[in-house]
């Protein structure tokens, strides 16, 4: 009697853990991933503050800095009137032409040649960023490099042959050099801040997503309500767990030992 009463119970259980996996493939309990997440709150926390951290030194120590040098053209039309409506549209206008010629191959090949790089047109334009500022006839040239010095040099040298080129190709007045590249001081990139704080969310996302999926995957009955939900019968006793009462009374039994 007793072995068949020990079946019937663990086939009732067999089956309301089977109910239980068959309702979880039907809805999630958003309440009790909430409730889960917040319980393992300090080891998100913790996950993202070590990935954060990761991330940084990362950044810091095995991957090499680049730096940005800048340097300024003014465009000028043939023309020598400066405050003229017509000249400053012209000069607007012959910005996106000298764009292309300052990244032209011709202008890059001499590039290297006069300072001896060791890498191709190609590489060079790559590292070479022009800008225009809105309604302006100023050409903003950037060149990033590994070597800061390196980086002034290749834009000063970009912007000398890039002025004469475009004044003999073109038949205008050359640009004019308005500022030279400075040696930068400070990394452009990568940023060590942004990828710790990338790091960070990135640790706690994961450690949220673990949490996550091993709650939804968890089939076991912990509490009263899930005996109701599953079984489908009410609940007529509960033994608490008093390990603490368990606990002194050891401590008690050792002293009247």
């Amino acid at each position: 009697m007793l072995d068949k009463w020990k079946m019937d119970v663990d086939d009732t259980i067999d089956s309301a853990i089977e109910n239980k996996r068959n309702n979880e493939d039907d809805e999630i309990d958003l309440l009790e991933i909430f409730y889960a997440l917040k319980k393992k709150l300090l080891l998100i926390i913790a996950a993202g503050l070590l990935a954060g951290c990761i991330s940084g030194v990362f950044t810091q120590v095995a991957i090499t800095p680049v730096y940005t040098s800048m340097s300024s053209l003014l465009v000028l039309s043939k023309e020598t009137t400066l405050t003229s409506l017509a000249d400053i549209q012209l000069g607007t206008s012959l910005t996106n032409d000298y764009r292309v010629l300052i990244e032209s191959t011709p202008v890059l090949e001499q590039v290297i040649e006069n300072l001896d790089l060791d890498m191709t047109a190609d590489a060079l334009r790559g590292s070479i960023t022009i800008d225009n500022p809105t309604d302006s006839r100023i050409l903003e040239i950037s060149v990033v490099n590994t070597d800061p010095e390196m980086a002034k040099e290749i834009v000063d040298e970009i912007a000398n042959v890039s002025s004469v080129f475009i004044g003999d190709k073109m038949e205008v007045i050359p640009p004019k050099i308005i500022e030279v590249g400075k040696i930068p001081t400070v990394r452009s990139a990568p940023s060590v801040k942004k990828n710790a704080v990338l790091g960070l969310m990135f640790g706690a996302v994961v450690c949220a997503a673990i949490i996550t999926v091993f709650t939804i995957m968890d089939d076991t009955l912990k509490t009263e309500e899930d005996v109701t939900k599953y079984l489908g019968i009410s609940v007529l006793a509960s033994v608490p767990d008093r390990k603490d009462y368990v606990h002194v009374k050891g401590k008690r039994g050792k002293k009247r030992r």
